[in-house]
């Protein structure tokens, strides 16, 4: 326990990026400019689900807790970053960096949820066409947001609770934030315990919602293949591609860092690997759902077509 108490006085330093010094100007300026296009594009989305009547639907209810979601989580580690690449400040105290351990997880873990119950929604919607207002009744979706953001939570508190009881040796932490396996190599004492505990715990939230989209778009696959008419086919698969395509992007990631062992993990590719995950995709989803739908195209013109007329 030394060492623990030892790093709650002392806390940690950020390596970041700072092993390529001539590269942290770009870095800068590019994720400056990523940082911005995500709270644009995920602020309209927001703004538009509330404002369109067309939008007041399950699946846009979803995709709006989706974006605030991306919002929360790019903003929980990028401003960081920023002040890392700017040189100003590397370090993060004890506190600080369980509570951004806590919060990354907690909405790592949400996200894995709720794309379950946009999922679900999709199911709904191609295979139970009749029955789907019955089914996605406002209750229902309110009562799955609030597992999502709920079962995210518990499951990061259980992972937290596990990695910042082990004895912790040095204070140099080789990533842009405190990330779940950078912490278990800094771990003093055999971590099998601990890691084989933490893998049950992302089983839980990764694998078994995987497995449930998974599920509910084989039974999707089949529905759309039962339809007659190629034009259909087109409408139907339209409606899931945008999900499957975020679903694709973050589990690919998320995977990649979290279900590996420890011993292989790589600090120096994880970085890289985490700028995908905290900056791309949040980044890109809103252009994914945009770009491929058009009640949302649709109703950007309607607000933007409102304001000139204003105007």
């Amino acid at each position: 326990m030394e060492y623990l108490n030892t790093s709650s006085e002392k806390g940690f330093i950020l390596v970041g990026f700072s092993d390529w010094p001539h590269l942290e100007p770009i870095f800068f300026a590019l994720i400056s400019i990523f940082y911005s296009l995500t709270l644009f594009g995920n602020t309209v989305i927001i703004i538009l689900s509330r404002l369109d009547l067309r939008l007041h639907t399950p699946m846009y209810y979803f995709l709006c807790h989706l974006s605030f979601l991306d919002l929360c989580y790019t903003t929980s580690t990028v401003p960081q970053l920023l002040v890392n690449l700017s040189g100003l400040d590397r370090t993060i105290s004890f506190g600080r960096c369980v509570a951004q351990l806590c919060i990354v997880l907690s909405l790592g873990g949400t996200e894995c949820v709720l794309l379950v119950t946009m999922a679900i929604d999709r199911y709904a919607a191609v295979c139970r066409p009749l029955h789907y207002t019955t089914i996605m009744h406002p209750v229902l979706c309110r009562a799955l947001v609030v597992f999502s953001w709920v079962g995210g939570l518990v499951n990061s508190l259980i992972q937290t609770s596990l990695v910042m009881a082990m004895p912790l040796c040095g204070h140099q932490l080789n990533h842009f934030f405190c990330e779940l396996p950078v912490l278990l190599k800094m771990a003093c004492e055999d971590t099998g315990g601990t890691e084989a505990n933490l893998f049950v715990a992302r089983v839980i939230i990764l694998v078994c919602p995987l497995v449930l989209i998974l599920g509910s778009y084989a039974h999707i696959a089949r529905a759309v293949l039962n339809i007659k008419s190629m034009a259909g086919r087109r409408k139907a698969f339209g409606t899931c591609a945008s999900h499957l395509i975020v679903v694709a992007m973050f589990y690919g990631s998320a995977v990649s860092t979290y279900l590996q062992p420890v011993h292989r993990y790589s600090e120096k590719e994880g970085k890289f690997l985490a700028l995908f995950y905290t900056i791309i995709t949040p980044m890109l989803n809103p252009l994914i759902y945009t770009l491929r739908n058009k009640d949302v195209k649709g109703a950007l013109w309607k607000v933007l077509g409102r304001g000139t007329d204003s105007a």
